[in-house]
């Protein structure tokens, strides 16, 4: 049994021993209330790397004493998941675990539906990906969905301790000390992920030999050894991508710039140049818009270096930008004008273009009254002259909504609501 991972001999057998997720295991909470009510439904377990997921549908079945099978979507197939079903139909129900349920492929799926119906088969599915994007409906929407939390650290260090005094499954037979900058840097640098805390935890206890006095010591040193540095949990086609980009651009929009860098660094962490420069960009223009102009340009600029210099020298123009972005004044009149402009046109919200408007560089133009009485702005005083632009059907409509944010858009506010004023005038 002890050659088996620490990780995996410390997954909890009941669900008062699970660390962490209590908006699900507390007292009174959802999976507690059905432990207790001895009523198991099938469900989707999903949240990142490292919470305890596979660890809670193990010890959600031992809790019910129910028999189990433990399978991955992606490395068995449909005939390991027709044993389970023939052991069910023998002992007339099964839990059945089933790692990376979003791999699950429609002749497995098929297989299954049945099964799940009849509730010869409980489905406890585990997955980092969000079930509302990768999961198929015919098999979500038979199951509970419930969120695991990301561990925080005190998570991480109490199952560090729980580890090294535990004599049956744990090293609690060894004479372990583990100083406090040790332990504090296993669960700060495993970044919430309780598996990778334990391996660290594993490999610096096996990789140091006992004192005179048959101690293993486990000192700041060795643990940032062991540790090295933390993969960092980022899969770029995964939905924690996608968050991360969405709180980044948020945090700009807010202009927070202490958590705009924060989740810049992450991006950083991840390698993802690519979707920093097209995020950046975007928000130049989406969310700074024409309360400061230069803002897109510079941003441009910024990634253009950053693409030339790459990391980690990248981070210094990104820095800049960032920093730029989040404190300048914000404004999204421009494309929230186009916008409403588009949602007219695809409405059928056109009309018929002012003949006035109407293309007259061809012989026979005037004869059908193309051009004849347009008027040429740059002949009158100011170069402004009031004409009608807008067809018949929509010629008072007004899609910009300047805002007075930023010296540049407070001057064109001043310029366009002139404009307005003198329309109505000589109306």
């Amino acid at each position: 049994m002890k050659q088996q991972p620490l990780a995996y001999r410390m997954r909890p057998t009941h669900i008062k021993e699970i660390i962490g997720q209590e908006h699900l295991v507390g007292e009174g909470k959802i999976i507690n209330r059905m432990v207790k009510a001895e009523q198991l439904a099938s469900m989707i377990l999903f949240g990142p790397p490292g919470t305890g997921k596979t660890s809670m549908a193990v010890a959600l079945a031992k809790s019910l004493q129910l028999p189990v099978k433990l399978l991955n979507a992606v490395v068995d197939k449909k005939k390991d998941m027709e044993i389970v079903v023939e052991e069910a139909k023998m002992t007339g129900h099964i839990v059945l675990i089933l790692d990376e349920v979003h791999r699950l492929d429609k002749a497995k799926q098929d297989f299954l539906l049945p099964h799940l119906e009849s509730n010869l088969i409980t489905l406890i599915g585990c997955t980092t990906s969000n079930p509302y994007h990768a999961i198929n409906p015919a098999i979500r929407s038979r199951c509970h969905l419930f969120e695991l939390h990301a561990l925080t650290v005190d998570h991480v260090i109490t199952a560090l301790h729980r580890a090294i005094t535990d004599e049956i499954n744990g090293l609690g037979e060894k004479e372990i000390i583990l100083v406090d900058e040790a332990i504090e840097h296993f669960a700060n640098s495993s970044g919430g992920d309780m598996r990778s805390a334990l391996n660290g935890l594993e490999l610096a206890i096996s990789s140091t030999p006992k004192n005179d006095k048959g101690q293993i010591i486990i000192n700041l040193e060795t643990a940032e050894e062991c540790m090295q540095k933390k993969s960092f949990s980022h899969d770029k086609d995964g939905d924690a991508h996608y968050d991360v980009l969405s709180a980044f651009q948020k945090s700009i929009r807010g202009s927070d710039v202490d958590a705009a860098l924060h989740y810049l660094g992450r991006l950083i962490e991840a390698g993802d140049l690519d979707s920093i420069a097209r995020r950046m960009i975007v928000i130049a223009y989406e969310d700074i818009g024409l309360a400061n102009p230069q803002a897109g340009p510079r941003a441009v600029a910024a990634v253009e270096a950053a693409e030339r210099l790459g990391f980690p020298e990248a981070r210094i123009p990104l820095a800049v930008a960032i920093t730029e972005l989040c404190l300048s004044p914000k404004s999204n009149t421009a494309y929230k004008s186009l916008d409403a402009a588009l949602a007219d046109i695809r409405h059928g919200k056109s009309g018929e273009i002012p003949l006035h408007l109407k293309d007259s560089h061809y012989q026979g133009a005037k004869k059908l009254g193309r051009g004849v009485e347009y008027k040429y702005p740059h002949n009158y005083e100011n170069g402004w002259v009031s004409q009608q632009y807008l067809p018949d059907s929509i010629k008072n409509k007004q899609y910009y909504h300047p805002k007075g944010t930023g010296k540049f858009e407070k001057a064109m506010k001043q310029v366009y609501e002139k404009i307005q004023k003198d329309k109505e005038k000589q109306q």
